[in-house]
């Protein structure tokens, strides 16, 4: 069954907060006027699957499934179904660019949970790969105390009292497509799930292209390796709105004291 979704209003001024800067910095998006087409993305992919067949996006409406999932489509032919003037698909295509290796990972993996498990059986490992894929921010760290902060939910310690060490110290780097889709619309409560990555220092001096290619590599060998996604307990939840630069809102101080947002550490008993 083919899938639909309308079409949706081409609006470049949903590209224009701090979240989108590296679209902007890449791939001049906002220079824009409409919706790019499936083939738009070709000079920018490099990614080739795990059966060796370069990556490729095509208009949804034209591609045969022949009774496959989406996985096994991508797996199978190399060919990514892209849903017409849509803002997840699009999104979708970015990541492809930017994180060839780990996208294409994340294609095989699903693919040999599929063909052990099946299709209505889905694993922990399955439910962490679509997690990331959907809703993953890699946060870039020289200094563990981030991961401590950001794990313990100590909110106003890394976003207000840590502002000034954002691209210094932590760098944020969107993987979840669906968060770019959520963020074109942005909400109290817009929640993503970040995985820490250490880097070194002069990381962050890097130019742009150079920071996506070294973490797509690092992502890639602590998925494949580490086996950092075998299931949940890796991701922690981020307040995307929270990210300085990234929600004009959070210049005011006052923005953290939602606690329904920017919710305390849920504490077990002994």
């Amino acid at each position: 069954m083919k899938r639909f979704t309308p079409p949706e209003q081409w609006q470049v001024s949903s590209l224009n907060t701090g979240a989108f800067e590296h679209l902007r910095t890449l791939f001049e998006i906002e220079k824009q006027t409409d919706w790019p087409a499936p083939d738009w993305f070709s000079p920018y992919l490099t990614a080739i699957n795990a059966n060796n067949l370069p990556i490729v996006f095509e208009d949804d409406a034209k591609v045969d499934f022949a009774e496959r999932y989406y996985e096994q489509v991508i797996f199978e032919t190399g060919v990514v179904p892209t849903r017409a003037e849509n803002w997840h698909d699009l999104f979708g295509g970015f990541i492809w660019c930017l994180f060839p290796k780990t996208k294409a990972l994340i294609n095989e993996r699903h693919v040999q949970e599929i063909a052990q498990h099946g299709l209505k059986q889905r694993t922990k490992h399955r439910n962490a790969l679509t997690l990331f894929d959907e809703c993953g921010v890699v946060l870039a760290i020289s200094n563990t105390q981030w991961q401590e902060w950001l794990r313990d939910h100590q909110w106003k310690t890394a976003f207000v009292e840590n502002k000034g060490q954002w691209g210094k110290t932590i760098k944020p780097f969107m993987f979840g497509h669906a968060n770019y889709e959520m963020l074109t619309k942005p909400y109290i409560g817009l929640t993503g799930k970040a995985l820490f990555i250490c880097v070194p220092d002069e990381i962050f001096c890097k130019d742009l292209v150079t920071q996506y290619k070294y973490l797509d590599q690092v992502l890639y060998e602590k998925i494949k390796i580490d086996n950092c996604l075998a299931d949940n307990k890796k991701l922690s939840p981020l307040p995307l709105l929270g990210v300085p630069g990234w929600h004009d809102e959070n210049l005011d101080e006052a923005f953290y004291d939602n606690t329904d947002y920017f919710r305390p550490k849920r504490r077990t008993r002994p």
